[in-house]
């Protein structure tokens, strides 16, 4: 049984990031399953730091959109929600291709969401390992 009390495609995620961050630095969400949503992101001029690699904040980035789609479909239509603390280890570098960020959660109450991200590069490596903390809010009208 899926987790989401609002699933979302694809489709209908990445079409919601028009004229956002996630847009800009080229980032796609590739699946949703049961537990989990994933997404990539390009290594390339847009997220790279000076020294050629990818940049430390663009991987967190990647890892708050993804972690906060996900918290967004369990909460619901009815709550909103919002990043209230993200860390993030940045284990090995990446000059091009792709990386993958892979959103899980690991506690989904009423109040309180907390989701792991996982981040590896082309060959399955893991280059970033994040965790995010939002709250479940009431929805604005």
């Amino acid at each position: 049984m899926a987790l989401w009390k609002s699933a979302l495609t694809p489709e209908q995620l990445n079409a919601l990031s028009h004229n956002t961050i996630g847009e800009h630095l080229g980032m796609e969400i590739t699946e949703v399953g049961d537990d989990f949503v994933r997404g990539r992101m390009p290594v390339d001029r847009r997220t790279h730091q000076p020294y050629g690699l990818l940049h430390g904040g663009a991987s967190v980035v990647l890892a708050e959109s993804l972690g906060s789609i996900g918290a967004g479909m369990v909460a619901g239509g009815d709550a909103a929600v919002v990043g209230i603390e993200i860390n993030a280890n940045h284990l090995r570098g990446v000059r091009a291709g792709w990386v993958t960020g892979t959103a899980r959660p690991l506690h989904t109450g009423r109040s309180t969401q907390v989701w792991e991200i996982r981040i590896e590069n082309d060959e399955g490596a893991l280059v970033c390992i994040s965790r995010l903390t939002m709250a479940v809010v009431s929805k604005v009208p």
